[in-house]
């Protein structure tokens, strides 16, 4: 693996203008976007004044403005973070240079910047904490605001180290200004928003944040952050790994020990001397140093800290802020296969070592049993499939029904998805795997050709099912509800029927889909 190169030799990829530029005056400053196959095109538009020298690890500020008017017709650095020129046998890589820690853009998708008030969507991408950009070709809101007559708007936010270490209170500060910089940036994010769609052909009032996997923790804790109050009225979160577990400031300081040993500093003003490259690199440090065998690796976390979030974003959703926020929620059949199915070192994992990972979990009476009722659920399977099951359900599956659940018992609004197709992709090994469902979200496969785990699809089901799915978040975005005459009913989720849409070659609605990882966890928290 190359990590951090200054990505010079390999401009960031975008979509090629055709027809002509539009200026547009929104209150932040006037803008020159592009005209592409017929919606009109703003990139690398900055809401937040760029995080570097000082203000690195420092909250976000409200961008100064600029004078006269700037191009937005090209895209800008994505976050710094590790890259593989080579790519990687899932997705093929997810995210390209330039890197640049003056990253905090966002592009938008408009039909036309009018004043039509369209519904608008928010993207917030995700990539375990440490990867992806709001400008992947994957993530272009084309095929959304096209369809779907919304305005759309993705978001570059800090990740990695430079988004998630923390320092509790810093040398010269009057008080602890907290970390979590990257929720400060999708604050502000959202700020420029309300504030500026205005002008864009959308409606302030009528905003959708949908995320995946990182990026659904990001749109969960936004929907029950007091500062986002009145600026999120729907989210869809796909994959949220809500089963992690989040540090609180005392843990989060010894993993920032940890990194700063790594990085060969003593404190975060001398991190502040270092370039960004430096930064990334010693980043692998951290990953090698937090590794624990079964379990997925997340060396850089969200910080439950106490001042820019107060829990844990699973619970956030649950709060008072977050009652009349519309909710779709999903996950993966086969979630850890992403992670670990490919892995040759765990397909030669034995029943006692899973076995004795299901004791870290259910404790050591009960796991020969959870390990056999994990085999009774997949005939056949070996060890490594029990792990992966075991790791679908405890960080993704389990934790969104627990939520589901707990909104359902409130009265408060949730719809349930579980994503059933299988990729024929590496002989079949990766199932249903986390991001799988991503192409067909935004039906856009000529966006991924990069991407190994799509290989083999069968272009008619493949087709069939991003229809389905992508004209059901449209429909949710513009009002709520999911349902369009292309599909079954899909049921509000209840503690009765607990109807879960099972996205496979054949859409159906199922009751309790989920039902035997529900009984085998029993009952808790979504983030239990």
């Amino acid at each position: 693996m190359s990590h951090s190169p200054d990505g010079s030799t390999q401009p960031f990829s975008s979509s090629a203008p055709d027809r002509g530029r539009t200026v547009v005056d929104p209150p932040a400053g006037r803008l020159r976007g592009v005209i592409e196959d017929g919606l009109t095109v703003f990139r690398a538009v900055p809401y937040a004044e760029p995080p570097v020298g000082d203000l690195r690890w420092r909250p976000a500020r409200p961008h100064p403005g600029w004078s006269g008017v700037r191009d937005a017709t090209a895209d800008g650095p994505s976050a710094p973070q590790m890259y593989q020129e080579e790519g990687d046998p899932v997705l093929g890589g997810h995210g390209s240079p330039p890197f640049d820690e003056d990253c905090l853009t966002l592009n938008i998708w408009t039909p036309a910047p009018d004043g039509a008030r369209r519904p608008v969507l928010v993207w917030i991408h995700g990539g375990g904490f440490v990867s992806g950009s709001g400008s992947l070709p994957g993530y272009s809101g084309a095929t959304f605001a096209r369809d779907g007559d919304l305005v759309v708007v993705s978001v570059n936010y800090r990740i990695g180290p430079l988004g998630y270490l923390y320092f509790g209170r810093q040398d010269g500060d009057a008080s602890d200004e907290g970390g979590n910089y990257w929720l400060t940036d999708q604050l502000a994010a959202l700020r420029w928003v309300k504030e500026n769609i205005a002008s864009f052909g959308g409606d302030p009032d009528h905003i959708t944040v949908a995320g995946q996997s990182g990026g659904a923790v990001s749109t969960a804790a936004l929907a029950g952050h007091p500062q986002a109050r009145g600026l999120v009225r729907r989210v869809i979160l796909q994959s949220p790994p809500f089963g992690l577990d989040l540090p609180g400031p005392d843990a989060a300081l010894e993993r920032t020990a940890v990194y700063l040993e790594s990085a060969g500093a003593k404190d975060v003003h001398e991190l502040r001397s270092l370039p960004w490259q430096a930064l990334i690199g010693a980043g692998a440090g951290l990953f090698a140093r937090t590794m624990r065998w079964g379990y997925w690796p997340t060396p850089f976390l969200p910080v439950i800290d106490g001042i820019t979030l107060h829990q844990h974003p699973a619970e956030a959703l649950l709060r008072a802020e977050a009652a009349g926020i519309e909710v779709v929620i999903g996950w993966t059949r086969e979630e850890a296969n992403f992670g670990f199915a490919l892995d040759e070192g765990y397909a030669g994992a034995t029943r006692d070592q899973v076995t004795d990972r299901i004791a870290e979990t259910f404790g050591g009476p009960a796991a020969a049993e959870v390990y056999a009722a994990y085999e009774r659920a997949r005939p056949g399977a070996r060890p490594a499939d029990v792990l992966m099951d075991l790791i679908t359900d405890e960080l993704f599956r389990v934790p969104s029904v627990r939520l589901a659940e707990a909104r359902a018992e409130a009265g408060r609004p949730v719809r349930a998805y579980q994503f059933d197709l299988p990729t024929p992709a590496h002989e079949g090994r990766l199932g249903a795997a986390h991001c799988l469902e991503l192409p067909f979200v935004f039906d856009n496969f000529d966006q991924w050709s990069h991407a190994p785990f799509l290989a083999g699809l069968a272009p008619a089901v493949r087709d069939g099912l991003a229809h389905t799915m992508h004209r059901a978040w449209i429909a949710f975005a513009r009002t709520g509800d999911p349902n369009h005459p292309g599909m079954p009913a899909w049921d509000p989720y209840d503690t009765e029927n607990r109807t879960t849409m099972r996205f496979d070659s054949v859409v159906t609605a199922l009751g309790d889909l989920a039902g035997a990882s529900r009984l085998l966890y029993g009952p808790g928290s979504p983030s239990a």
